[in-house]
This record gives C-alpha cells, structure tokens and sequence, in this order.
C-alpha cells in the first residue's frame, strides 16, 4: 500500500473516501467514563491536557485518567499497539496539541485512528494550522472531521495562560466527546 504525501499548505488532497463517517458512538455525557490522555511532546501540550483531563473529571464527571501517555515521534501517527492499548484502557481520548503543521496532521491521524477503534476522541490543534489537520482528515478518509483549534502558538504561553486556555477549551472537549454522532 502505497503512502500519500501530504501538502502542509493543504492545497493538495488526495480524496480516497469522501464523506466516510468513522466516528465512534458517543455517550450523553462523560459521567463515570475513563480518560485516556495522548501527547506529543510539543511545548506545553502536557499541562494543557492534564488541565483539561482534570477539568473533565471535576466539572464534567468523568471518573478519571485511566491512560496518560507521550508519543514518541509527534510528527508519525500512533503505532498500531499504542490505539489498542488506549482501546483496552479507557473510554474517550484527547489528544494533541497540533501546534505546527506536522504535528497537526499527526494528531488528527491520531484522532481518526481512535475513532476507528472505537474511542471518541478530541483533537486540538492550533488554528493556524487548520488546513494542514483538515487535509489530513481528508487524506484518512473523514473530510470533514471535528477537531478543537485554540488561538496559536500554545508553546509560548505560560503556565497560567495555558490552565487559562485550557478552561475555555473544557466544555468544547466535553461537548466533541459526548452526544449524538456528528
């Protein structure tokens, strides 16, 4: 099978599958639900997302962090056994922070790839690089395909802006996790 390149200015898409709806099933809301957590070693994409992971447990119910792992190459979607660990493990993931063009198209690789499992999933991204994570989607077959985007850069926030961020982001995750499918 061959792989496709993908354009980061997002002028090139290879539409394989158009419309293809991959989304997991979702639950009313996240009450009791485990929480697998997905980051990709990008300047504060950590702390955003423990933030937002703690913000779903204590503001939304959801039980807790069950899974909380670093990819290791943030610009290579997660490998075959690292989906199915988080497959096993828990019940919705968030993943990211896509803060530059290829990591970006990663986390929405990666977002897919839960879908496909089974696990709804919340992708963020920063919104300068939206084409790139949309031709991504595309390019996996979900043109499409929902994901956060929150102001860029995140790298360069401090610590306070990035819980800042994160609190204005909670309920949009809550939101993309739960509910009927989209």
């Amino acid at each position: 099978m061959s792989n496709p390149i993908l354009d980061p200015t997002g002028r090139a898409v290879d539409a394989r599958e158009p419309g293809v709806s991959l989304l997991a099933p979702r639950r009313p809301d996240l009450t009791g639900l485990r929480i697998g957590v997905l980051e990709n070693t990008k300047k504060n994409a950590d702390l955003l997302l423990t933030e937002l992971s703690r913000l779903l447990v204590t503001v939304h119910g959801a039980a807790g962090v069950t899974l909380h792992r670093t990819k290791q190459q943030f610009a290579a979607p997660a490998p075959p056994e690292l989906i199915e660990e988080y497959a096993g493990g828990c019940d919705v993931v968030v993943t990211g922070v896509g803060d530059c063009g290829s990591c970006s198209a990663s986390a929405v690789a990666d977002g897919v790839l839960f879908e496909q499992a089974g696990l709804p999933a919340a992708v963020v991204c920063s919104d300068a690089f939206a084409a790139t994570a949309d031709t991504m989607a595309t390019l996996r077959g979900a043109t499409g395909y929902r994901y956060l985007t929150t102001p860029h850069p995140v790298a360069v926030l401090s610590p306070d802006q990035v819980r800042e961020r994160a609190a204005r982001l909670a309920d949009d995750v809550a939101a993309l996790l739960t509910g009927p499918l989209r």
